[in-house]
């Protein structure tokens, strides 16, 4: 028997895709066609999947030339020789056919092993997907067909090749399983330049998307058994670590959605030290984990200083020399390297192995050391914690086992963050990136410095753009602090200050008038808001499952509560409810329509409603400065437009507008907690610009930063500032934190509060730069509030809230009534967190509403089952 009819018989063809189906020799390519799919911009489906059921590495480049190739040919022979199985990829190919890396580790590999046998039967193939017009005209077997090629080249578009060959080499030990090397080139251009060059020269640029998406339907075709077991995958990049794709992305960037391990070829040769340590920065900025840094021996001793500047955290391999000669076979380098490569390969396996314990480890160690917030640990099951690996722009990428979906296989999955990271989040993949290199920045030249009485840039420019732009027309001093929580606590303190101030408090203080009777100051607030955990934010708010016995024994509602009416979506219509406490104005609620425009129409302010809504706070106001005189609302504070944790409510901006106005009239300080409506949560830079009137102060936080690290602000009028000038330090605010205007935190916000209004960067950005588009469509939306299992929808700006229908006994915060279909979707990669029979869809101000409908879609069909 030959050895090629002997490894055939023992060669299990890869799934998905039959050799017989995919075999096509040179000689056939004029059965090629030309690939003419749309172009997409770049985002990660919900489906990405990286399988992490054998190792698989990506190989990096300090730059052109180092010898990334010959790493993936000396990596490849050691990994046979070990009896495994390898898939090697090379996405980008530029130069090509005359040079083909993938072509070059298929033959050089089978050229070792034919000189030196290896233990086992080795079917070996090369394949090629797709080329330019250019590139497929110069493949063997395209003569007498340059004039049909030639016709490509005025069309944009790569060609589908679909070229193959393949060859078997005997081993010595015949009764071993037959291993099998695929080489594979998935995308060829011609000239030999950078791909970014190449693709727009020969007029076949191709988007990052479909590199992806094509990148990893080859890692899936390729399976040499049902466990995968035995067997690796290398991917080789293209140049250097920062050399652009064919789009001009970044290559860096191209391929973070994998964010595989990553082997880097440094440069041994002068000035290789500092390009080695570049691309190894520009990678580690990324997110991506470096296993290996390989250099080949230059006689300068860089991997000596590579190795300690890197600490020994990543360890360091020396290659012998490479031999200059371009006619060297290097069959005898690679020999010499054989030692090498053999250590390389079994660090790389540790790593593997040493990763994959820990990920398995993870929720065990999860629910014995952690103390989760918001979080009955009792009800988590261990097989439902979320295990996140990394963050991809909107996309978790999360572990999951071989139990998930039923697929004998571990994999890194896509998980939409549909919940925002509790509302902080808003980056794409891009501005993920560039903030982690403002951020980088900043620490290397600030570190963190002293904030009172100094200055930097950092916390001045951040100041500025919020004057100019939340801020604009009302606020002119900005206050600093590091979370939503405090930055209420110190609003509360100013206005109270002003309150105070303004109402004789402070003179008949310094006068001795103020008697025996110390006044008590109270908060105006609505039932259903929340403004933070701290113990003074609490009290600020109305008693709610946040504020009882079990969760603040201190509390006592330091305020008057009022109940106001909320708006929603009910069977295609915006509908108003009023509280009880309204019904006795015997209120008659108008059509609201199909649209959530109208209601925040100034236009309602001359309504009959308007007016109820006024003599409904008036008379509460009256009612309890009769009852309390040594008592006064010292402050409103409300979440304008909608209550966020306390269920996602939309309160009637009338309503709040009226309550704005009708505390102007007793000079009542106004707070608008922006915390979690601001910086385009609700489609506008704030949620005042929605309602139509200013505060006095009001609190920023969550997206101010992109959401990348903490930092809130609280802005105040020149008025409020006034009402702490004197003599005395004493009377000055004393409220501070450690961290108070941070260089980091101030550096990231004035990078996302630029990003998010540059129309540019921002494609949702409408034309007049004051809103967002429609997010999420309008049709999909109705839908979903005409089901039977829905109760209310709201859809505003960034966020898609709905309430399901349940028993009175089962609503709530304390609901578990939205167990299951979380869960559900979470299997689908949408990442939920409830908040008790209320489910919410959260985006970026940058995320393309075709994402949105996609997550629409998903919650429909969840709906429909649930």
């Amino acid at each position: 028997m030959t050895a090629l009819a002997l490894v055939r018989r023992r060669f299990k063809p890869p799934l998905r895709v039959s050799l017989h189906e995919y075999r096509r020799t040179f000689s056939s390519l004029g059965e090629a066609e030309e690939e003419n799919s749309p172009k997409q911009k770049l985002h990660i489906p919900c489906d990405f999947e990286v399988d992490m059921s054998h190792p698989s590495y990506i190989i990096w480049g300090s730059n052109t030339s180092v010898g990334k190739t010959l790493v993936s040919t000396g990596l490849a022979t050691s990994l046979l020789n070990s009896s495994q199985n390898l898939v090697y990829i090379k996405p980008v190919q530029t130069g090509f056919p005359q040079d083909s890396d993938s072509r070059y580790v298929y033959r050089k590999v089978t050229e070792i092993f034919r000189q030196r046998k290896p233990l086992n039967n080795i079917y070996a193939s090369y394949y090629v997907d797709k080329t330019s017009p250019r590139a497929w005209e110069l493949l063997p077997g395209s003569k007498g067909r340059s004039a049909e090629a030639s016709s490509y080249h005025g069309l944009q578009g790569m060609k589908n090749v679909g070229a193959y060959e393949g060859q078997a080499l005997e081993g010595s030990k015949k009764r071993l399983e037959a291993l099998n090397l695929v080489c594979k080139t998935i995308y060829g251009w011609h000239e030999a330049v950078s791909p970014h060059l190449a693709a727009s020269g020969e007029r076949c640029v191709v988007e990052d998307c479909e590199i992806l998406e094509n990148l990893q339907n080859c890692l899936r075709q390729f399976s040499f058994d049902e466990n995968n077991e035995n067997r690796w995958s290398i991917i080789e990049t293209a140049g250097g670590v920062a050399s652009p794709g064919p789009s001009g992305t970044l290559q860096c960037d191209l391929y973070r959605p994998f964010r595989l391990p990553s082997i880097l070829v440094g440069d041994g040769r002068l000035g290789g030290i500092s390009g080695t340590i570049s691309a190894y920065e520009t990678l580690c900025i990324r997110g991506y984990d470096i296993d290996a840094v390989i250099l080949a021996d230059a006689g300068l001793s860089n991997e000596m200083y590579l190795s300690t500047y890197l600490h020994h955290r990543v360890p360091v391999f020396l290659l012998p020399k490479i031999p200059e000669d371009p006619n060297n076979t290097l069959l005898e380098w690679f020999s010499e390297s054989h030692k090498i490569f053999s250590e390389v390969k079994d660090t790389l396996e540790t790593s593997y192995v040493k990763r994959m314990n820990r990920l398995h480890e993870m929720p065990t160690k999860a629910k014995q050391l952690l103390w989760w917030p918001f979080t009955q640990h009792s009800l988590v099951r261990e097989q439902y914690i979320n295990l996140i690996d990394s963050r991809f722009g909107e996309n978790f990428g999360v572990y999951k086992g071989k139990s998930h979906k039923d697929v004998n296989r571990e994999s890194i999955v896509q998980q939409f963050d549909a919940c925002a990271s509790w509302w902080t989040q808003g980056p794409n993949a891009i501005l993920q990136s560039e903030l982690a290199k403002e951020v980088g920045y900043t620490i290397g030249r600030f570190g963190h410095v002293m904030y009172p009485e100094n200055v930097y840039e950092p916390a001045l420019r951040c100041a500025e753009l919020l004057l100019e732009g939340v801020g604009k027309g009302w606020a002119s001093r900005v206050y600093f602090s590091d979370n939503g929580s405090t930055a209420i606590e110190i609003a509360l303190k100013m206005a109270f200050r002003k309150f105070a101030f303004d109402h004789g408090f402070i003179s008949e203080l310094y006068n001795g008038d103020l008697g025996k009777i110390c006044p008590e100051f109270k908060v105006l607030a609505l039932r259903g808001s929340y403004h933070g955990d701290t113990l003074g934010a609490m009290e600020a708010q109305a008693p709610s499952a946040y504020t009882g016995f079990f969760q603040q024994p201190w509390y006592s509602g330091r305020g008057l509560f009022l109940d106001p009416p909320s708006v929603f979506l009910h069977n295609k219509e915006w509908q108003l409810q009023v509280p009880d406490a309204l019904m006795f104005l015997e209120l008659k609620c108008p059509g609201l329509g199909t649209t959530c425009e109208a209601l925040f129409s100034t236009k309602r302010d001359e309504s009959t409603l308007a007016m109820l809504y006024c003599d409904y706070i008036s008379q509460h106001l009256s009612r309890f400065s009769t009852l309390s005189p040594s008592k006064h609302v010292a402050a409103l504070i409300i979440e304008p437009v909608i209550h966020a944790a306390g269920g996602m409510h939309m309160i009637d901006p009338l309503f709040q507008r009226v309550l704005v106005k009708e505390c102007r009239k007793h000079r009542i300080p106004v707070i608008f907690d922006e915390v979690f409506t601001g910086f385009w949560r609700l489609g506008a830079q704030s949620a005042a610009e929605l309602l139509g009137c200013v505060p006095d102060i009001a609190c920023f936080a969550k997206l101010m930063t992109g959401g990348i690290v903490p930092l809130a602000a609280t802005l105040a009028t020149e008025s409020i500032f006034g009402a702490f000038e004197g003599k005395s330090k004493l009377f000055a605010l004393l409220h501070g934190h450690s961290y108070s205007g941070h260089a980091v935190g101030c550096a990231a916000a004035v990078k996302a509060i630029h990003w998010f209004r540059d129309a540019e960067m921002n494609q949702n950005i409408c034309s007049n730069g004051s809103r967002l588009v429609e997010l999420w469509d309008s049709k999909l939306v109705a839908e979903l509030s005409a089901h039977s299992s829905v109760k209310r929808v709201i859809a505003l700006g960034t966020l898609c809230a709905l309430e399901l229908q349940a028993d009175e006994s089962n609503t709530g915060y304390g609901s578990l009534s939205a167990t299951s279909l979380v869960q559900k979707l979470r299997d689908d990669g949408v990442y939920l967190r409830p908040l008790g029979n209320v489910i919410y869809l959260m985006c970026g101000p940058a995320t393309p509403p075709t994402v949105c409908s996609r997550l629409l879609q998903k919650l429909h069909k969840r709906l429909d089952e649930y």
